[in-house]
């Protein structure tokens, strides 16, 4: 049974396949069982929040047209609402997307949890949504392994042409990433370079995690608290910008 205090709601943000969705996976395997107790996490993704299309855009959408990097193309309200109805204890239906055929399609159900891990490229750039977050982590990886990453998902996972992704990518995804997801990386409590690869980054985080989840909800403070994760080159931890 859950306890009556708020949710901790981690961001993981970073450019397309940075590694945002390993790098949530390893934290959620390592924060499933604290300290012999079953820790409630659930992970939701930005993804799950894009606008529907109409059917001119669809048809865009179909032919790497549509620019599914740009802010316009998110419902940051819609995701705001439902991590406000799950700091209220409240379960919630999330939307499915379909990246094959462009539309959402169906849902998703989601109970309360402990901890809250929303991921996305642009989960920092909405000043509310951002400063829903407990803790705010950015994950950094190398442009060229970011694409070969994005060509294989695209490719293969949304039965996309090589010819369609390569277009959109240099004519979209690239500069939208330029212009509004590298400048939130300044948001972030903790960069973690390499993604999903940086095991020990990632354990550090968690025994960090671990640690503010003792404290009284609302009082967590990143910056007073970093311990081995700031001594560490492999994360790289900065303070709140004011």
């Amino acid at each position: 049974m859950r306890s009556n205090r708020l949710p901790f709601i981690i961001g993981v943000a970073g450019g397309t396949a940075s590694g945002k969705s390993l790098v949530t996976e390893k934290i959620m395997e390592r924060l499933a069982d604290l300290q012999s107790r079953k820790k409630q996490v659930i992970i939701i993704p930005l993804e799950s929040f894009y606008k529907e299309l109409s059917e001119e855009n669809r048809c865009k959408a179909l032919t790497g047209e549509f620019d599914f990097d740009h802010p316009s193309a998110f419902d940051f309200d819609l995701l705001l609402k439902t991590l406000e109805q799950l700091e209220r204890g409240q379960a919630v239906d999330i939307p499915k997307y379909d990246f094959i055929e462009s539309r959402r399609n169906g849902s998703l159900h989601l109970e309360p949890a402990d901890v809250i891990i929303v991921e996305g490229i642009l989960i920092f750039y909405d000043e509310l949504l951002r400063n829903k977050f407990s803790m705010k982590l950015f994950v950094d990886a190398d442009a060229d392994i970011r694409l070969a990453r994005r060509v294989r998902r695209d490719t293969v996972e949304r039965k996309r042409s090589l010819a369609i992704v390569l277009h959109s990518y240099t004519k979209r995804v690239k500069p939208a990433f330029e212009e509004f997801c590298q400048p939130t990386k300044k948001w972030a409590d903790v960069i973690i370079p390499r993604g999903g690869e940086n095991d020990i980054a990632i354990d550090l985080l968690v025994q960090h995690i671990q640690d503010l989840l003792k404290t009284p909800r609302g009082s967590p403070d990143i910056s007073s608290k970093r311990g081995s994760a700031e001594e560490s080159e492999v994360v790289k931890s900065r303070g709140r910008p004011h």
